[in-house]
């Protein structure tokens, strides 16, 4: 499998394509479109073109960026670890947006949470101390 590359670039200076490509996805994401073929159409732009770029053009918020981290555990394969592990995160107010679980190996999983952390009500270092106390957490490590 091949490495993503991107490359963060001024959409001014970029072909209309990318921008009504955008628009397409937000038409989508908003309800305002009911389908591909309707968005694509409400952005001007034709139906292969949306689902040319659609997968590679992606808008990029520098506020929102700041706001997401995502943890990486392991945890052990015992009931209730994971569940554990998201109600600390609800307590504190961080709010989970994806999981990825892999299968256990050796009575252990990895684990990969990205959450939204701008509301939480303890430092990302508290948090860290307060998931290495759930009974069945291995380790914790966080990133951007």
């Amino acid at each position: 499998m091949s490495k993503l590359n991107y490359v963060l670039v001024n959409a001014d200076i970029l072909p209309e394509i990318y921008s009504k490509v955008l628009a397409a996805k937000e038409f989508l994401a908003s309800g305002e479109a009911a389908n591909a073929t309707q968005a694509a159409k409400m952005a001007g732009i034709s139906r292969s073109a949306y689902y040319k770029y659609k997968d590679s053009v992606f808008e990029y918020n520098p506020e929102n960026a700041e706001e997401m981290s995502t943890l990486s555990l392991k945890l052990e394969d015992t009931k209730g670890v994971l569940s554990a592990v998201t109600n600390e995160l609800f307590m504190v107010g961080a709010n989970v947006l994806s999981i990825n679980q892999e299968l256990p190996k050796n009575g252990v999983a990895n684990v990969s949470l990205t959450m939204r952390i701008a509301e939480m009500t303890v430092s990302v270092d508290k948090l860290i101390e307060k998931l290495k106390g759930v009974s069945g957490v291995k380790s914790v490590n966080i990133g951007g």
